[in-house]
């Protein structure tokens, strides 16, 4: 009799877990006195120097025997992280944190669209209608920047353009953790993005020391907690369930970005962001309600990283 495989946790519990994380993100941004694109490249910089050493030693022969199309591939999704990271956090210098949140976790709306091409999978019903309400929460809680002038609308710009970029690393994703092991995987993407962001920095010619004990504080706490702890865990979930219902669940991260904005730089909590909130909630339960978490098969797919790395065959 076959039995499946018990999950070491609860994809629900990672998703969950990693929203909180990453709810973070924008308020360590802000509290980061320096470029945004540097604020980015110590982001994804300081994580990969944190994996770098676990990944050596765990998944050193998983890497050494990647296949070059799966390669690409993960460079690729680095590639739209670099992007995302480089446009959301540039949106930060020109919107309020609570829209530039919000319209960079558009994103289940791009997977949505997308899924079919990149993912080569179908979005359910349920996971359709909680798109169409988390984006339509969205833009409810976007409405208070439309009568601020054009400084505000170029950073929501900036931010939705965010997260298009979102959406395409969240489903080159989900196509590779059906083959790559959530340390393989992480190692190629978050180290290229990396590698792309401080590219840049170097390229224009931007500050990278000389920061105040705040600012280095708040990359380090940017490192380690919305990016290995946030984007992580909602990469280990990328494999039990479809990307649209993981970027459908990290529109949780506005509510939290919001609150926290309000308790730490009193940025307005309207009625408006408060009904906007509710729908985007509202649209995270129906669309987990409609997808049940695919069953582990691959014991490298533990979390956190429990077994050495190895190839891990194409099920």
């Amino acid at each position: 009799m076959n039995r499946t495989p018990k999950l070491p946790v609860s994809p629900y519990l990672a998703l969950i877990g990693g929203v909180c994380a990453v709810s973070t993100g924008a308020i360590f941004a802000r509290l980061a006195d320096a470029p945004a694109l540097v604020v980015a490249a110590y982001r994804v910089g300081l994580a990969c120097l944190i994996l770098l050493p676990v990944a050596f030693w765990k998944a050193r022969s998983e890497l050494k025997t990647l296949k070059p199309g799966d390669f690409w591939m993960a460079l690729a999704s680095g590639f739209f992280l670099a992007l995302h990271f480089a446009a959301w956090i540039s949106s930060l210098d020109y919107t309020s944190v609570a829209n530039s949140v919000v319209l960079v976790n558009t994103n289940p709306l791009w997977v949505g669209l997308l899924a079919p091409l990149i993912a080569k999978e179908k979005i359910g019903r349920a996971t359709m209608v909680g798109i169409a309400a988390s984006v339509a929460g969205g833009f409810i809680i976007g409405l208070d920047d439309a009568a601020q002038g054009g400084r505000a609308v170029f950073g929501d710009v900036l931010a939705l353009a965010g997260g298009i970029c979102a959406a395409c690393y969240l489903l080159i994703g989900r196509r590779l953790r059906r083959k790559l092991s959530l340390l393989a995987y992480i190692m190629v993407c978050y180290g290229s993005a990396a590698l792309i962001l401080w590219g840049v920095v170097w390229l224009l010619d931007l500050p990278v020391t000389g920061f105040n004990p705040k600012t280095v504080k708040a990359f380090w706490a940017m490192a380690l907690i919305p990016q290995l702890i946030g984007h992580t865990s909602a990469n280990w979930a990328l494999r039990h369930f479809s990307a649209a219902l993981v970027a459908v669940s990290l529109l949780g991260e506005p509510l939290g970005s919001t609150i926290l904005a309000y308790l730490i730089f009193d940025e307005g909590l309207t009625w408006t962001k408060a009904i906007g909130g509710a729908v985007i909630l509202g649209a995270v339960y129906v669309a987990a309600s409609g997808e049940k978490p695919e069953a582990a098969k691959r014991p490298s797919d533990r979390f956190p990283f429990k077994n050495k790395g190895q190839r891990i065959p194409v099920a």
